[in-house]
């Protein structure tokens, strides 16, 4: 019968691996949550959330109600050999178990058996061999510890191997079948009380009998004794509720007659052998799973994987020409500084004429212009109005002793006054050059005579120029003159360095028109 016992365990292994193994791992719950981490414990959490404390705090997890049935055993002093000698008997659990950790838990449990034992010749009165019935009480406090929740190479365990220590507050009442047959009707005797040496027993009826020449206190059968319990187990997880498992349990118990007979050899011990049934208690929404089937590894290895908590420095990447743009990206690793670039860092060439923003003294010449010079100035003939103006310079009409040099001319897109990119770049290199001569003044033309939409826009353009000037480059305002609705090509706005006076704003002359 112990070798059925045993192939029984095996199979119910193979059984429960087999649906354990098949669930997928998971990572266990989301760190973040507050909302399944104590009031008590709170404060942790919020240090370990703001970065200012490492670890997160333990989150409430659910206790686990378990149901156990099984053979219940006394191992003792009468022999199970014999063609009926194998002892046998039957036991049941129920349990409540919490974790106070990933790897230790508490558990109490009520347990309740009744064994038997039977002999070759339960006669035999000189060695003592003789049939017995107990019933057992226990109830029986564990410390436990699950050996395999944490993990470096797979996530939340799907068994756990767990070894445990307690102790037992045990009821037992011991029934026998008298060596020289005296019981009435085949019944059991009733063996009282705990023994003291040196008197009778008693049989089912109360009077005195002989019974291994002990005396025993009439308790009405029942022995309360103290006991102290090792073993362990294996559970096999099958959701995140519901596990089963087989345990092996001892209680070892400072009495010798548990199964009526004292043979000189040590004291009785209780054997429980069990399946078990346990599901969680609680909700997966305030609560997690009992930590003994959480890998506490979890958050390292996922924020190794995957960042989501820890502070990660701002990466710094060389950029030896300060461009913007990353060496390692960088098409163009010696661009001049302040040039403007593209996200390749090439220097910018907004008219595509060949010679970079930062040469080219014609930043938006038209195509009918090219082929352009080194300067990057179109072979088209100069408008009437610029070449009127180099006159008047060239003859000492604006004082021709303004060494600004040439300013660039702003393109704005047709029908609009809004300063693009690309403008306000051109503008900031020619603030530098304005800046640097404060004897300068410069004179800001826009053109666009021909009715009075066009000649609103050519002043809205003007303005929009010499408002970036000011407000974004903090040049004085008094250094410009304002110029407007003058011929030439409507999208253009030049800047001339000068000496002459005159107004740095005049009034809209259509203001209902404004853009």
């Amino acid at each position: 019968m112990a070798s059925n016992k045993y192939t029984l365990m095996l199979g119910l292994i193979s059984l429960f691996s087999s649906a354990a193994f098949s669930q997928q791992s998971d990572a266990g719950y989301d760190w973040r949550d507050s909302s399944k981490i104590a009031t008590r414990n709170l404060p942790q959490q919020s240090e370990f959330l703001n970065n200012q404390y490492p670890y997160p705090a333990q989150p409430k997890n659910m206790w686990e109600l378990g149901f156990s049935a099984g053979n219940s055993t006394i191992f003792g002093d009468i022999s199970n050999t014999g063609s009926i000698g194998d002892k046998f008997g039957l036991g049941g659990s129920i349990s409540l178990r919490k974790a106070l950790s990933h790897t230790f838990s508490l558990r109490g449990a009520y347990y309740g058996g009744l064994t038997q034992g039977k002999t070759n010749n339960y006669r035999r009165v000189n060695n003592g061999d003789l049939n017995y019935k107990t019933w057992l009480h226990q109830l029986g406090f564990d410390l436990i510890a699950s050996l395999n929740p944490a993990s470096q190479y797979r996530g939340n365990p799907k068994t756990n191997i767990y070894a445990l220590v307690g102790l037992d507050l045990i009821g037992a009442k011991v029934h026998y079948e008298s060596p020289n047959g005296t019981q009435l009707n085949n019944e059991y005797n009733t063996f009282y009380g705990l023994p003291r040496a040196g008197v009778a027993g008693a049989s089912k009826n109360g009077t005195l009998g002989s019974f291994g020449g002990v005396e025993v206190n009439d308790r009405k059968g029942w022995s309360l004794l103290a006991g102290a319990s090792a073993g362990g187990g294996i559970a096999f997880k099958l959701s995140n509720k519901v596990n089963l498992g087989l345990e092996q349990r001892f209680t070892f118990t400072p009495y010798d007659y548990l199964d009526a007979s004292a043979g000189g050899k040590s004291n009785d011990i209780i054997s429980y052998t069990s399946a078990r049934f346990n599901y969680n208690l609680g909700s997966s929404a305030k609560r997690v799973q009992p930590l003994w089937w959480l890998n506490p590894n979890n958050f390292v290895y996922n924020e190794i994987n995957s960042p989501q908590h820890m502070k990660l420095p701002t990466p710094v990447l060389p950029d030896a020409d300060g461009d913007g743009v990353t060496d390692q990206f960088d098409m163009e690793p010696n661009t001049p500084a302040g040039a403007p670039v593209d996200v390749r860092g090439v220097s910018k060439d907004t008219d595509s004429d060949g010679v970079p923003d930062y040469k080219d003294k014609e930043l938006l010449t038209p195509q009918k212009c090219f082929p352009v010079d080194a300067d990057g100035i179109g072979n088209c003939p100069e408008p009437a109005c610029c070449t009127e103006l180099r006159n008047r310079l060239d003859s000492g009409n604006f004082g021709n002793n303004c060494n600004i040099g040439n300013l660039p001319s702003i393109q704005f897109r047709s029908g609009r006054a809004t300063l693009s990119n690309d403008a306000m770049s051109i503008l900031a290199s020619a603030a530098a050059q304005i800046k640097g001569t404060p004897d300068c003044r410069v004179r800001v033309i826009g053109h666009g005579a021909s009715d009075k939409r066009a000649q609103q826009l050519s002043w809205d353009r003007v303005n929009a120029v010499i408002r970036y000037l000011v407000e974004r480059q903090g040049i004085s305002e008094d250094r410009f003159i304002f110029s407007y609705g003058e011929e030439g090509d409507a999208n253009t706005v030049d800047l001339i360095g000068t000496k002459e006076s005159g107004p740095n704003t005049v009034p809209a002359p259509h203001p209902n028109l404004q853009r």
